[in-house]
């Protein structure tokens, strides 16, 4: 069948587009940048092209056709834009993407979510109920756009929004690599204790979730929170890391209140002059924030068997850094 994939050209759709690509789909792409790999993308069969979900044109001629729709661009932690921008990205793109999927009568919307809208979590592992505390403007963002996907279910759209928490696996740069580029350094500062709760997401238990929603009538009208089988502390995952790379690391308890001010004067210091600051809030936040998760909803209710645990996880993501000179 003929599927459209928003965001296709970033880490998870990327994953997302070659599997569906593998079981026989006809897959069209649009994403505002090449990102990664895009001749691998083409090369496999995928129709790209470069746009926005704002951009009701590029939408129009991309959707025609499509049976099955997976919404996963985002505006993501965009550096020197304004607030607004998340959310005419994230809210107003979702909802275009809807009116779009609605006029040519998809058979399935699947709008990728993520467990951020619960911020910190008091009492983990926290389910799909858990209280909503989005603690930035991206976080926010994607969940102000939950309910008009819900407005569309109500209008009989077959809708289901997942909510995936820490992705990573081969092909991402960013959340894991600076994980695995300081445990090489053979340092790992760890502000507080590292005893914070972390729940990783391998990229292929992701894709696996994403292609179990297929079907119209399975989480139909549904929110689920997609996560691997186990979570851990985060100075467990920094050992993992070493012990998967025979990378020996020294960890360095650093404490963290000092920290979370050092940060914000460094983002206020770097944000009128453009640059990137080499720390800020999020990042440290990193240190403090629970991030546990039940996934039994989905395991019952859509099947999901999350079949690559963190080991194995981690030892393909470190080949995959290895194998391209990022370590």
């Amino acid at each position: 069948m003929k599927v459209f994939v928003t965001g296709g050209t970033g880490f998870a759709g990327h994953a997302l587009t070659l599997r569906l690509i593998e079981l026989g789909h006809d897959v069209s792409v649009l994403d505002t940048r090449p990102g990664f790999e895009l001749d691998t993308l083409k090369a496999a069969g995928a129709n790209v092209r470069i746009g926005s979900v704002t951009d009701r044109e590029a939408v129009r001629d991309m959707i025609e056709g499509a049976e099955v729709v997976y919404h996963l661009a985002a505006a993501f932690r965009e550096m020197n834009v304004p607030d607004q921008h998340y959310y005419h990205v994230n809210v107003d793109g979702t909802r275009l993407m809807l009116e779009e999927s609605e006029r040519i009568g998809v058979r399935k919307f699947v709008y990728c979510s993520t467990c951020g809208v619960h911020g910190d979590i008091e009492n983990p592992p926290a389910g799909e109920n858990a209280p909503i505390a989005a603690a930035d403007y991206y976080q926010q963002s994607k969940y102000e756009a939950e309910p008009v996907v819900e407005e569309f279910h109500q209008r009989g759209m077959n809708t289901v929004i997942l909510r995936p928490a820490a992705i990573y696996g081969p092909g991402d740069p960013d959340r894991f690599g600076m994980i695995f580029r300081q445990v090489k350094k053979g340092f790992f500062p760890m502000f507080g204790d590292g005893s914070t709760l972390y729940h990783p997401l391998y990229v292929d238990n992701l894709t696996q979730a994403f292609i179990n929603v297929m079907p119209e009538e399975v989480g139909n009208g549904g929110t689920y929170l997609i996560a691997d089988a186990e979570y851990l502390s985060i100075r467990r995952l920094v050992d993992l890391v070493s012990e998967v790379t025979n990378m020996p690391v020294r960890i360095v308890t650093l404490p963290f209140k000092p920290m979370r001010v050092i940060s914000q004067v460094v983002e206020a210091v770097c944000k009128p002059l453009r640059i990137s600051p080499p720390i800020f809030p999020r990042r440290v936040d990193w240190y403090r924030q629970n991030r546990a998760f039940d996934i039994s909803r989905a395991r019952a209710e859509i099947a999901y068997a999350p079949a690559v645990d963190i080991r194995e996880g981690l030892t393909k993501t470190a080949e995959w850094y290895f194998s391209k000179g990022m370590l």
